[in-house]
């Protein structure tokens, strides 16, 4: 059974920077790749960012290079997600995924394919003002 527990949303001005987190089971990190997608309000959900456990570089999607940054913490078994300069086209629930994927998969793949067998957490609003 994988879980993930995420936080950090909230309301910030445009320019401004948040922090999402992860909490992952610890069996998740070892085996699974994991991203951040999301979801604004009428639309589908997308990948953001993902990272794999192999060598491959973190995946980023287009409007998102260069203002978000993803890293995983290996002793504490969290995932975060840095987001800087914020845009009110960045505003939506924020989710955090994990799906288990050969370590030499790149995690664009992880961002970019159906989502079939991936794990969800719960989520977290994020709101950008402008």
């Amino acid at each position: 059974q994988v879980q993930l527990v995420e936080s950090g949303g909230g309301l910030v001005q445009a320019g401004g920077s948040l922090r999402l987190s992860c909490a992952a089971s610890g069996r998740t990190f070892s085996s699974y790749a994991m991203g951040w997608f999301r979801q604004a309000p009428g639309k589908e959900r997308e990948g953001v960012s993902c990272i794999n456990t192999g060598p491959n570089s973190p995946f980023y999607a287009d409007p998102v290079k260069g203002r978000f940054a993803i890293s995983k913490d290996n002793r504490t078994f969290t995932v975060y997600l840095e987001m800087n300069t914020l845009k009110p086209e960045d505003t939506a629930v924020y989710y955090c995924a994990a799906v288990a994927m050969s370590p030499t998969t790149p995690p664009a793949t992880m961002c970019t394919r159906a989502h079939e067998g991936y794990y969800w957490g719960q989520g977290t609003q994020v709101t950008v003002s402008s």
